[in-house]
């Protein structure tokens, strides 16, 4: 064929037809092609200029060959492209880290369900031990829901159940990462027996101008509900009054504290975080060595502790959030927060993040 001869190729009437499957796996996503085909109806091809008046008959005579090798190339590329996106979908981690203590179990719990404009997928979505990757305990979580954002005006919609803060709060509990000591305040001077001494008469007799600390422990993982219009969280703990008498540190009452907070979320990114603020709080005497207590004397004082030392230390691991569920090199947009019966719902929209601002752990 000449140089400047020219081929022109058209088809007509191409179908392509793709049936896949897509169901959990052992905690992944398994794709599989079940059938792949191409048709072309007509496909011409056309020689201009050189010799082409030569070598037209020979197209023509092989164009139906011509057409089954499209067909079959085409079919062998989409092959190709399932296996490809089935490897890619078989790599999503299992879990995200969300601290050096803490990962987020993010395996498929049941198979994706299809619909007309959307596909739901369920993950277990509990924190779990970093080191054993042991999920602390069960927690009920109902069934996804199949709608998620009102009028699909989003383009992500992700529920996250009230079961999956509780796992949070019971690693951490178990963890012993809610016990600590207060020895600085505000206001310092309530950390010596002498300004106790018209509250407590017989602490200030036994230890005159000591020095003292109180000790703060969760008695209990804290349980947090969700409805439709308030997120809190109930909290169990003991407040153990020390005097600091030379070397030694002293245990002189504990008190039991049921705290009841209120909680607002956010979005931060691709995390779900949020701050707390106390509501009211009711005390009981579960031991002293220094006799009786007035507890309503020591109201003001424990609200203080609660609101200066409890709420700031609870709000500043609350502000980083953990990682939502979203797929590598994307990020959430305008998300909005939808509060229901025992769940919340994040409904975003999400664009892509080129490789330079891609978080590493992703």
């Amino acid at each position: 064929m000449s140089a400047d001869s020219r081929l022109l190729g058209k088809v007509q009437g191409m179908e392509i037809g793709l049936s896949l499957g897509l169901k959990s796996d052992e905690g992944g996503l398994k794709l599989s092609l079940s059938e792949c085909g191409c048709h072309v109806e007509d496909i011409t091809i056309e020689l201009e200029g050189g010799a082409s008046w030569f070598y037209q008959g020979m197209v023509n005579a092989f164009k139906d060959q011509i057409g089954s090798s499209v067909e079959s190339t085409i079919a062998k590329k989409l092959t190709e492209g399932v296996s490809d996106l089935d490897s890619f979908l078989q790599s999503l981690p299992k879990e995200i880290p969300v601290d050096d203590n803490a990962d987020l179990n993010v395996t498929f719990t049941s198979d994706p369900i299809l619909r007309n404009s959307s596909i739901t997928f369920e993950i277990d979505g509990l924190f779990t031990k970093g080191e054993t990757n042991q999920v602390l305990k069960s927690f009920f979580k109902k069934s996804v829901s199949l709608v998620i954002c009102p009028g699909n005006s989003k383009m992500l919609g992700i529920s996250v159940d009230e079961a999956v803060f509780n796992s949070a709060a019971a690693l951490y509990y178990n963890a012993d990462f809610v016990q600590w000591v207060v020895d600085k305040i505000p206001e310092q001077s309530l950390l010596n027996t002498a300004r106790w001494r018209f509250i407590i008469p017989q602490l200030y007799k036994k230890y005159p101008n000591q020095d003292m600390n109180l000790n703060i422990s969760l008695s209990s993982p804290p349980l947090v509900k969700i409805s439709e219009q308030y997120v809190g969280a109930n909290v169990n703990a003991d407040l153990v009054i020390n005097v600091l008498d030379a070397n030694q540190v002293i245990p002189v009452a504990c008190i039991s504290l049921m705290i009841r907070g209120s909680g607002a979320l956010r979005v931060m990114g691709n995390n779900l975080g949020g701050s707390v603020s106390l509501e009211d709080f009711s005390m009981s005497l579960k031991w002293s060595n220094i006799g009786n207590l007035h507890l309503h004397l020591l109201q003001p004082i424990v609200w203080t502790v609660i609101q200066t030392v409890f709420v700031p230390y609870a709000n500043d691991h609350l502000e980083k959030g953990f990682p939502l569920p979203i797929m590598h090199g994307f990020t959430l947009q305008n998300a909005e927060i939808i509060c229901s019966e025992s769940e919340i719902t994040v409904c975003s929209d999400v664009a892509y993040l080129d490789s330079s601002q891609q978080p590493q752990w992703l």
